[in-house]
């Protein structure tokens, strides 16, 4: 197999070095259709993770026929907006490393926060079920289930900063056995993950290949060095990005302003209250003063799960345009299909912010009045 290094691969603002190709052929080379491979990246912030695991399942779409892509960074989400931890699949190679984009989930969580830090336990409990998804359908199914061809995965974990140990060593313990970790170093050694397998407590068997790559990122004396990024204006596109969607392709929105209007003018949905229940995350909230901590906030909806030991799914985002308590309703505004709105029983708040140039609109009123309704369950 060629190396996928260089050539169609690359692009204008995107360096793959040659030691990034020829560690992303490894896993090609080396593992068996069955089971599928495990990849997970790891390394500090800003290292370069998120364009290596777009490599990984470039390489592993030359072998197979999708690739799952489960992502762990709740600050710098790379299918879906920020706060929410994923499991997507992927069946087309991405011609350009560099461009992000939105695609719909196999399944989600909404966790609410760009950070793990306010409830790791939950944080951890949710990348448990969302790996459990996946052997279930792609690793334990596919003797007894034809249609399931082997499936790799690639997952994306969260920039490595001191205190977050704990965190990466539970992750890895989850799938140790199976995998390939590609760990990012960069000069400034302090800054790097602990080396060799410091998740595990002792000598227990099988230790999962590691490959250590540094940083595509050179500064003038050839150190790998951090790639500076704007993250609050990342994930502020990227949620604008995710409420482009309400709007056809084809309409002319092609600055923040116009989205700013066309998003203040959009009919939002009205959904009854009697219909939801909510939920704040990471916070309580004083009965009195619920409806006026929704107003204006971006809230998950999502699928309430009979099971107390599952999470719910959740199947978009929405903005709470405004709240009328007389009617006992609430206006949403969100890029999710009707179809599976009808089914979201359950609104969740965390700590996701709208964009400030969002609600620096003027001269625009929301036209409550032509709402979309939604029947109640």
């Amino acid at each position: 197999m060629a190396s996928v290094g260089s050539g169609e691969l690359q692009s204008a603002n995107i360096f793959i070095p040659q030691e990034w190709s020829d560690a992303a052929d490894t896993i090609s080379y080396d593992s068996n259709t069955s089971p599928a491979p495990v990849a997970l990246v790891c390394g500090p912030k800003n290292s370069g993770k998120t364009t290596l695991s777009r490599l990984l399942v470039n390489v592993l779409l030359q072998r197979y026929k999708k690739v799952a892509y489960l992502d762990t960074d709740v600050g710098q989400t790379e299918f879906t907006p920020p706060g929410l931890l994923s499991l997507t699949t992927i069946d087309k190679i991405t011609s350009d490393l560099s461009i992000p984009c939105l695609k719909t989930p196999e399944r989600c969580f909404f966790f609410g926060d760009i950070s793990s830090k306010r409830d790791p336990k939950t944080y951890l409990a949710c990348i448990f079920a969302l790996y459990d998804h996946y052997r279930k359908t792609y690793l334990l199914s596919i003797g007894g289930s034809p249609g399931n061809a082997a499936v790799p995965l690639v997952i994306n974990t969260t920039g490595w900063v001191k205190g977050k140990l704990y965190l990466l060593s539970n992750l890895f313990r989850l799938v140790w056995s199976l995998f390939f970790i590609y760990r990012i170093c960069i000069s400034a050694v302090s800054k790097n993950l602990p080396a060799g397998a410091f998740w595990l407590d002792d000598d227990n068997g099988a230790v999962a290949t590691l490959i250590e790559v540094n940083s595509a990122r050179q500064d003038s004396f050839n150190r790998s060095v951090l790639v500076q990024k704007d993250a609050r204006l990342l994930r502020d596109l990227r949620v604008m990005a995710y409420f482009r969607q309400c709007f056809p392709s084809d309409m002319k929105i092609t600055t923040i302003k116009e989205l700013s209007r066309a998003l203040a003018a959009h009919p939002p949905y009205e959904i009854l209250i009697s219909s939801i229940k909510i939920k704040h995350l990471h916070c309580e909230v004083p009965k009195s003063e619920v409806f006026y901590s929704l107003n204006a906030t971006i809230v998950g909806l999502a699928v309430d799960s009979e099971d107390s030991e599952n999470f719910p799914d959740c199947v978009g985002l929405g903005i709470v345009r405004a709240i009328d308590t007389f009617k006992h309703v609430l206006y949403v505004i969100t890029p999710v299909p009707k179809s599976s709105l009808q089914k979201v029983d359950l609104l969740l708040q965390g700590f996701i912010e709208i964009p400030t140039c969002l609600l620096q609109v003027q001269g625009c009123t929301s036209p409550y009045m032509s709402a979309d309704v939604l029947p109640s369950a």
